[in-house]
C-alpha cells in the first residue's frame, strides 16, 4: 500500500511538471501583432479604422502597393512608411472638417508587409512573411536550413535601404558557424522588411 501511494504521488508530480501552464495554448495561438506605437506600416497591411459613434466611418482598409489607403470623406491618405500614431493624426486632422472632435482609433489587424527573402543553397528558398521579430538564424530556419553544399561562413544579408531614394543597399556578412557556436552573436542581426539572405 505504501509503495502504491508513493507511485501515485510520483505520477502526479510528473504530470504537473509536464503539463503546460494555464493559458499557454491561448498565448501560443494569439496573433503576433506588432507594437501599435512603433510599428511602421507597409503595403499589404490591414488597418482597422473607426470613429466613435460614426458607424459609417468604421472599416478595415488595406494598404495598397503604392502605400496609400482610402477612407470615407477624406479620400486617399499616405500610410506606408508611417507609424500607426502618425496615420491616426493625419486622418484626425482631415476628418475634423466633417466630424467635430472625433474620437478616432487606428489599429493594425493583419501584418502582411513584413516580407524577407532567403535565396541560394537552402532547402526551401523563397519569400517569407514575418509576423514576429526575427534574426538571420531564424530566417534561415524558415527556409528549411542550409543544404550540404552551402558556404556556411559566406552568407550575405542584403538590405535595400528602406526604400529611400538614392540610398545604397547595405551588405552584412554572416558566418553561420561562428554564431551557431555562440561567437560573434552581434552578427545575428534583426531582420527588416525586404531583407535578402543570400546563401552561396
Amino acid at each position: 500500500m505504501r509503495y502504491k501511494l508513493i507511485f501515485i504521488v510520483f505520477i502526479a508530480v510528473v504530470a504537473a511538471i509536464l503539463a503546460p501552464p494555464v493559458g499557454a495554448q491561448d498565448k501560443k495561438a494569439a496573433p503576433l501583432l506588432p507594437s501599435q506605437t512603433s510599428y511602421v506600416v507597409g503595403p499589404g497591411d490591414v488597418l482597422e479604422i473607426s470613429v466613435w459613434k460614426e458607424e459609417s466611418l468604421t472599416k478595415s482598409v488595406i494598404v495598397l502597393p503604392d502605400g496609400a489607403i482610402h477612407f470615407p470623406l477624406i479620400g486617399e491618405i499616405e500610410a506606408a512608411g508611417k507609424t500607426v500614431a502618425e496615420i491616426k493624426e493625419n486622418i484626425k486632422s482631415k476628418i475634423t472638417a466633417f466630424v467635430p472632435e472625433p474620437v478616432l482609433s487606428v489599429e493594425v489587424k493583419q501584418v502582411n508587409s513584413m516580407i524577407i527573402f532567403v535565396l541560394g543553397r537552402v532547402n526551401s528558398p523563397g519569400k517569407f512573411a514575418v509576423n514576429a521579430r526575427s534574426n538571420v538564424l531564424q530566417g534561415i530556419a524558415m527556409a528549411g536550413g542550409l543544404n550540404p553544399f552551402a558556404k556556411r561562413n559566406d552568407i550575405k544579408v542584403i538590405r535595400q535601404g528602406g526604400g529611400k531614394g538614392g540610398e545604397k543597399p547595405q551588405y552584412f556578412i554572416f558566418r553561420y558557424d561562428d554564431v551557431a557556436d555562440g561567437d560573434r552573436l552581434e552578427k545575428n542581426i534583426w531582420l527588416e522588411r525586404g531583407d535578402i539572405i543570400l546563401v552561396p
